[in-house]
């Protein structure tokens, strides 16, 4: 019984701290985050992961295998890094919320009733890419530097360099420039892949 009352003092203390801390995080930072996102530093579990000086990665994102990150990346909450045939993700990217990437496909497996093997290729993601929210990234894809993928796609095969690609699967709808070193994004009048 003693247990259980301490436990409920814990918690009592846990919760008044929570809303303490979360007050002053509203007030500094205009955000209200789940516990483990202010408790817990972004930047040091990305350091913990092994990946690049300047990366950060939410608490609430799975990484499984081997992934390895460069650095000034982005990897937003909610995402899913399965590393399993290795995956590789670039400097100064940016890896929207939601975001699945797979480096292994159990599709064979599951259909001969586990008769074949998991595929297991890995996904290379160049420096300076955007990858939009919720899009997912199939396993032995390459996309190139510099390149854009739009919200909600499926990228299924390799993306060259300086691509825009958006939809389900992927497909090219425009292209990555610069000008006095500014980005330029140009887009393809008709939306068929070039």
């Amino acid at each position: 019984m003693k247990k259980t009352e301490d436990l409920d003092i814990l918690k009592e203390q846990f919760k008044k701290l929570y809303i303490q801390v979360r007050k002053e995080y509203k007030k500094k930072w205009k955000r209200d985050l789940p516990v483990e996102e202010i408790l817990f530093d972004r930047w040091e579990r990305a350091k913990e992961l092994g990946f690049g000086e300047k990366t950060s990665i939410y608490h609430n994102s799975y990484v499984y295998g081997k992934v390895k990150v460069g650095k000034n990346t982005w990897i937003g909450p909610f995402t899913i890094l399965d590393g399993t045939g290795g995956i590789s993700i670039g400097d100064n990217c940016s890896i929207s919320s939601g975001v699945q990437i797979y480096s292994h496909n159990s599709v064979k497996w599951a259909v001969s009733n586990g008769k074949e093997k998991y595929e297991l290729k890995p996904v290379k993601i160049g420096n300076f890419c955007f990858i939009g929210p919720g899009s997912i990234i199939r396993n032995g894809v390459t996309i190139g530097k510099h390149s854009v993928v739009g919200a909600l796609s499926f990228v299924n095969k390799d993306i060259k360099p300086f691509s825009i690609v958006a939809g389900n699967p992927a497909r090219v709808i425009g292209k990555v420039s610069f000008e006095n070193k500014k980005a330029v994004f140009s887009y393809l009048k008709d939306k068929k892949e070039k």
